[in-house]
């Protein structure tokens, strides 16, 4: 039993923890549904652009000490995912008002703010259920409202098209 147990703690000392699984299409409907309840309290007299027609995803990294056997190597089957909206022609009042709008319901929901500096017209609001992640920034040069919803890093299922070819090919033989 003690020889599991360290054989598991070393395992779990190399790796790190395990990534969550996630379904690619619930993440990219769940961030496209926030996006446009954003889009709703934004309540911009200039509307959007359309929503883009994917998620962007993002690279992920080995945990534990097997990271430092792989610096700079992403994981093929994982990935984080990110949707950005922006909006220009935006005066200052009205952004300041629109982000407050934000800002009052996600607090009301529960987020937790986790950064009041992303810039200095920006917040960031973290969901601790979910660990998904809105920047809402405001930036003068431009009169840019720019508003990016990110989900964290979240395990692929094998043979999902988001995997890389070479990784599906190996899982369909084993």
């Amino acid at each position: 039993m003690c020889c599991l147990l360290a054989c598991w703690g070393a395992y779990r000392l190399w790796n790190g923890g395990p990534y969550p699984e996630v379904d690619p299409h619930v993440v990219a409907t769940r961030l496209a549904a926030e996006a446009e309840r954003v889009e709703n309290d934004l309540a911009l007299p200039v509307g959007p652009g359309p929503l883009p027609d994917r998620m962007e995803t993002g690279a992920c990294y080995y945990r534990g000490l097997r990271s430092l056997a792989h610096i700079d190597q992403a994981r093929r089957d994982v990935r984080s995912f990110s949707l950005e909206r922006e909006t220009t022609g935006i005066a200052q009042d009205t952004a300041r008002a629109a982000q407050e709008r934000v800002r009052s319901r996600l607090t009301r929901q529960g987020w937790k703010p986790v950064s009041q500096n992303v810039s200095p017209m920006g917040f960031r609001f973290e969901n601790q259920d979910t660990g998904d992640q809105i920047d809402v920034d405001w930036y003068e040069p431009t009169g840019t409202l720019v508003v990016l919803l990110h989900a964290p890093c979240g395990k692929i299922p094998d043979g999902h098209p988001l995997e890389e070819p070479s990784r599906s090919r190996a899982s369909a033989t084993a």
